[in-house]
């Protein structure tokens, strides 16, 4: 658990030392002493019950709100109880060494004096979101709201690096399929289109939450709206990017297919031209093989060599109709 104390008056922050054995008692004594100019934001990683209980129920936070924090997998929302906005989000990163889109979750409350963030998942953009509310005092003056958007920010900044990362992926999965060489990249493309379904689910759902966030609120200052409607710009470029690799990948997987199908068709029809030189020369031996007394050519002096050249022959014409036809 951490704690900082913002100045809205000045854009000052006071970190709280919460290394203590009870960090929870050392943030709601600081709570208990805040302000009227000042407000809280607590951030949290993957509590446990009990411990979000005993700062939810100073704070207020409604029972499904906090359970919803504590399970995390929840779709990105945002919802009211009372004074007390909840914000469901989902972060994304993109593992370049298992080319994996990996996801986690972080539940955003805002209140009138505080902001909690509960983060499940590897990747903590928290972290950012407190450096760049460090290095922007005047964003600390507008309140509680400059949390929300400074995580939402951060958020969807790694959205569009890790699409970036993706499109990379899928431009050299194209060049592997449009090559000459003949390797099965079914399951590669597969498995890629998989986590662009998985980065679609978290980004899409969050479009229609943050659209509300650019138009006037009263409980919200104005000066904050061309920072979420700046969020919002981007976080609809990135979907749309998104919906766009997805239906490339489709299209690549499709192209994929007919490529495999064409190099089967090119198996068949050599393996047929083959069985169809070959067949001459069965033929001839077959008929000469049948041991009757009275066939054609048996006693004279160059029968052998005759059937042996017709059979080179007529192998050696069909061979070169088959080039000629690109059978083989």
């Amino acid at each position: 658990m951490e704690c900082v104390i913002y100045q809205e008056r000045t854009g000052e922050c006071e970190q709280i030392d919460c290394r203590q054995a009870d960090a929870c008692q050392v943030t709601l004594d600081r709570l208990e002493g805040l302000k009227p100019d000042e407000f809280a934001w607590i951030r949290m990683d993957e509590p446990r019950q009990e411990e979000l209980q005993r700062l939810g129920e100073y704070l207020q936070l409604h029972p499904l709100a906090m359970e919803d924090a504590v399970q995390a997998h929840q779709r990105p929302k945002q919802e009211r109880y009372g004074d007390v906005l909840a914000v469901a989000v989902k972060t994304l990163w993109f593992v370049e060494k298992t080319a994996d889109v990996e996801t986690g979750e972080v539940m955003i409350f805002l209140g009138p004096a505080f902001a909690l963030t509960v983060r499940h998942g590897a990747n903590d953009p928290t972290v950012e979101a407190a450096r760049r509310l460090a290095e922007q005092p005047d964003m600390a003056r507008l309140g509680p709201v400059a949390v929300l958007h400074a995580v939402t920010d951060v958020i969807v900044d790694a959205y569009a690096e890790a699409a970036a990362q993706v499109r990379t992926d899928l431009t050299e999965l194209e060049r592997c399929v449009f090559s000459s060489a003949r390797d099965d990249l079914t399951e590669s493309i597969y498995s890629l289109k998989r986590e662009v379904v998985e980065f679609r689910d978290a980004i899409q759902p969050l479009v229609p939450v943050m659209q509300p966030f650019t138009t006037a609120r009263d409980d919200w200052p104005r000066q904050v709206l061309p920072y979420f409607r700046d969020v919002t710009d981007h976080l609809t470029r990135t979907d749309t990017e998104v919906r766009a690799l997805d239906d490339l990948l489709a299209s690549v997987l499709d192209a994929h297919m007919a490529k495999v199908g064409t190099w089967q068709n090119d198996d068949m029809r050599r393996i047929s031209a083959w069985a169809a030189i070959f067949a001459i020369p069965t033929m001839v031996a077959g008929i000469y093989g049948m041991n009757f007394a009275h066939m054609p050519e048996l006693d004279w002096r160059y029968g052998y060599p005759c059937a042996l050249a017709v059979m080179a022959l007529g192998a050696g014409l069909l061979y070169r109709a088959f080039r000629r036809n690109g059978w083989l």
